[in-house]
């Protein structure tokens, strides 16, 4: 699923709570992608801004179009045993649960099903399997496209219902 809608799908659930706790459950959404493919994006537009690509030749990537740091930081952060464990460590620390982290959690379920074989499959299991599951691709067109309609029609139910609130 493309970063911005795993924001908005973490954010969801706590919309009507407090912008920050909504912007906090935003930053837990993004925060697998970003970690994973933060870097490597900007040093591919730092090479593109420098002219060393050719942005006019770019094709679908191959499968190692990304460093291997890439791979296995997304390891780490796609997996449902990490994300686990630090959840529990902040929960420990913090002597209670910090809720807008299930967005990160939920980021991990939704890669499952909506990434395959052919681009980064999720590792939900690491590191104790290797094992992914051959999902749809959340780039292609269907998927894509209900995927925002589904955001769009949450987020009008979620401003009126707010909105009725305040009234």
């Amino acid at each position: 699923m493309d970063v911005i809608s795993h924001g908005l799908w973490g954010g969801a659930g706590f919309y009507n709570k407090s912008r920050k706790s909504f912007w906090t459950a935003f930053a837990f959404g993004i925060f697998p992608d970003v970690a994973a493919f933060g870097l490597f994006f900007v040093t591919l537009f730092v090479k593109l801004s420098l002219g060393k690509i050719d942005f006019t030749k770019f094709e679908p990537p191959a499968k190692d179009f990304a460093p291997q740091y890439t791979h296995t930081i997304y390891n780490f952060t796609h997996s449902i045993f990490i994300f686990a464990a630090v959840f529990i460590i902040v929960w420990i620390i913090l002597k209670k649960p910090m809720l807008e982290m299930l967005a990160w959690g939920l980021h991990i379920l939704m890669d499952i099903p909506t990434h395959s074989y052919a681009f980064f499959p999720t590792p939900f299991l690491f590191p104790f399997s290797s094992y992914t599951f051959d999902g749809i691709l959340w780039a292609s067109q269907p998927f894509f496209t209900i995927n925002w309609i589904v955001l769009i029609l949450l987020y009008s139910y979620l401003i009126y219902r707010y909105r009725s609130k305040r009234r």
